[in-house]
């Protein structure tokens, strides 16, 4: 481009200079068209063009993807050896074919397939007297986790397994437990093993533990 500037450029130099301008252009041409084209030229060997990466999204755990599989927890319950006498005597309709018993499916134990976790709980105030974990193996789902107390529940928490037992002292009426006990328990290798503890002691100025607590004062109507 440098021939196109000064006395060279067009209309005011020699047919001789003109021509130098042409093979001038002639060659940028060539030199041009050497570099858009693909295989072979200077392009080639520049900085890669990345595909656009997307932010915020978590990878999928073990069988996150895996839909759950919607089980009959009365029948798994019945069927199974391990559930004592007492369990499966208290497993009656609370109404018409309303069962006392509560269902979460969660990633426990790293399968392929979520687990099964059920609270069974008592009709007329919804105490829980067991807790069970079910994990789906060869088609067949086993009993990895059982406790069999009064006043227990379970719950699925960021893939730990997370029982509530109320700890009654003696006297206390079932309304007002003297505590309780949360655990955390993960799973290792075969079996669940507790990693946390707390203990919650209530207070005992509610009711002064008799179970006779205090009526809440109505909202004046002024």
């Amino acid at each position: 481009m440098r021939g196109l500037t000064g006395p060279d450029r067009p209309g005011g130099g020699s047919l001789a200079a003109g021509g130098t301008v042409m093979a001038g252009l002639a060659a940028f041409g060539l030199l041009a068209g050497g570099c858009s084209t693909g295989g072979t030229g200077t392009r080639d060997e520049g900085a890669a063009v990345t595909a656009p990466v997307e932010r915020g999204v978590p990878t999928p755990g073990p069988g996150a993807s895996t839909p759950a599989k919607t089980v009959d927890p009365v029948r798994l319950l019945k069927n199974d050896p391990t559930v004592s006498k007492r369990i499966k005597s208290d497993l009656k309709p609370c109404s018409v074919d309303v069962y006392p018993v509560d269902t979460s499916y969660g990633n426990l134990t790293g399968g392929t397939s979520p687990d099964v976790v059920i609270n069974v709980l008592t009709c007329g105030d919804s105490v829980g007297i067991g807790t069970f974990v079910y994990r789906l193996k060869n088609d067949a789902y086993e009993n990895v986790f059982t406790a069999e107390e009064p006043a227990v529940y379970a719950t699925i928490d960021r893939g730990e397994l997370v029982v509530t037992q109320q700890v009654y002292a003696k006297g206390d009426p079932l309304s007002f437990p003297s505590g309780e006990d949360v655990v955390t328990y993960s799973w290792t290798d075969t079996k669940f093993s507790e990693r946390y503890r707390v203990r919650n002691d209530y207070s005992r100025a509610v009711g002064n533990g008799d179970g006779n607590a205090v009526e809440p004062t109505p909202p004046s109507e002024n």
